[in-house]
């Protein structure tokens, strides 16, 4: 089997987007760049997941990059792989939510990639403010994931809705929020000349009886497309237990919202490091190819420690409101810890958020010491480069034994976590 040829060095073509065009699927590849860890929704069908080689869904990703550090990760997916046409931001969280890390990782690729398309997957709640940005940006293509135009439906779909502000909306408001701040996305963006997929999620006894009147509101709003996704029902999700719609609910959606707007029917439910053609599975080697992007970051010559007194190891990390901040001194050739400083914690709450945001408070430390912490955590950290150990023992002999290369002693048995645990961020989920 010969290779694709490569793409011309022109920019290429709307039409080049496997995920917008099928035709495209069997002619260009696309790279997902997991930047984005945050989230200003939780659906109650969605769990994100970090760390995680093995489910091929939204949501999901190996690890998690900086922008620089994903940048350098499409010149070597691009070396790898010459159909490459689009290079997309889809999470594992919200894209704006993250709109700093989304958009300066795409000002970086721009400037080394000029001629690729360039896409984003959002929920809408973000966009509004950032519409000129993203024009600007030449950001071709957006998705909008709207699964109803009915605030009771919405507030059945989503747990809490976060605005900009912080202000937190639940139940029929959450449903309203969403939905203004959708219809105002798909608006702009259209007005901008961007092409626009709405995904909508068919939940049996929730969305999927409503499709049409969404596919109805998108077309009148200018939207091109719009993917009906059947339901992966997640273990530990409020829909977790549901059943997916039958091939025979699903065709029937797809007609009724058909008479309304283009139907999408090729989707792979793609990770948000999914690399490669449509279908594509994602394997070892596709793993290591981004831990690889991961491990070019900068040094981390410190340990953190979690510690409520500073003399001992003895505070579980979703407890800790600061970390306490070690470097080896190195006197006359042995490890001598340092304490340098004290760094604040990210606020509990916001789930496996928190935990990325703590492993970019962290990010120039080689490992984390605590008493105990929560599987999440560990997960979280572990996969964006910071070891981590479960001790008991003083701070001294811990980090030294650490800086020398080893695990530190008095180590606790690594404890088991419920697979369906849905903690609150607190260090136990």
């Amino acid at each position: 089997m010969t290779s694709p040829a490569p793409l011309t060095p022109t920019k290429l073509l709307v039409t080049d987007h496997p995920c917008f065009d099928e035709a495209a699927r069997a002619r260009t590849a696309r790279v997902h760049l997991p930047v984005a860890p945050r989230c200003n929704v939780q659906c109650n069908y969605c769990n994100r997941k970090f760390d995680c080689p093995s489910e091929s869904r939204p949501g999901v990703t190996s690890t998690v990059l900086t922008p620089e550090q994903a940048a350098d990760y499409v010149d070597t997916v691009r070396r790898d792989l010459p159909n490459l046409a689009v290079v997309g931001i889809a999470g594992p969280g919200d894209p704006f939510a993250n709109a700093d890390k989304t958009l300066q990782t795409l000002r970086l690729v721009k400037e080394r990639h000029p001629d690729l398309l360039l896409c984003v997957s959002s929920n809408g709640i973000g966009v509004p403010e950032l519409l000129d940005e993203i024009a600007e940006l030449d950001i071709s293509h957006v998705t909008i994931t709207m699964s109803t135009v009915d605030p009771d439906v919405g507030g059945q779909i989503y747990r809490w809705v976060r605005a900009a502000r912080g202000e937190i909306y639940r139940g029929r408001e959450a449903g309203e929020f969403m939905i203004e701040r959708q219809f105002a996305a798909i608006r702009g963006l259209k007005e901008r000349g961007i092409t626009v997929k709405i995904n909508t999620v068919l939940v049996p006894g929730v969305t999927l009886e409503h499709i049409a009147d969404v596919a109805r509101a998108a077309a009148e709003l200018g939207a091109d497309t719009m993917n009906a996704l059947p339901l992966y029902p997640v273990d530990g999700t409020p829909f977790g237990l549901l059943d997916a719609p039958t091939t025979s609910e699903i065709s029937e959606a797809r007609r009724a919202a058909g008479e309304h707007i283009l139907q999408m029917t090729h989707c792979q439910r793609c990770r948000a490091d999914a690399v490669g053609m449509l279908g594509d599975e994602h394997t070892s080697d596709t793993v290591d190819r981004i831990l690889a992007a991961r491990t070019t970051q900068q040094p981390r010559p410190y340990i953190a420690v979690c510690s409520q007194e500073g003399f001992l190891v003895n505070q579980h990390l979703g407890g800790a409101d600061e970390v306490f901040i070690y470097e080896n001194a190195n006197i006359d050739g042995r490890v001598t810890p340092r304490l340098v400083e004290r760094r604040a914690t990210p606020p509990a709450g916001g789930g496996a958020g928190r935990w990325a945001h703590l492993a970019g408070v962290l990010s120039d430390c080689k490992a984390l010491l605590c008493h105990q912490l929560g599987e999440t955590p560990r997960l979280v950290l572990q996969g964006s480069g910071i070891a981590v150990h479960e001790t008991d023992c003083m701070i001294t002999d811990a980090v030294t034994d650490v800086f020398s290369g080893n695990k530190p002693r008095a180590t606790l048995p690594v404890r088991d976590c419920v697979d369906s645990c849905a903690g609150p961020g607190t260090g136990c989920g």
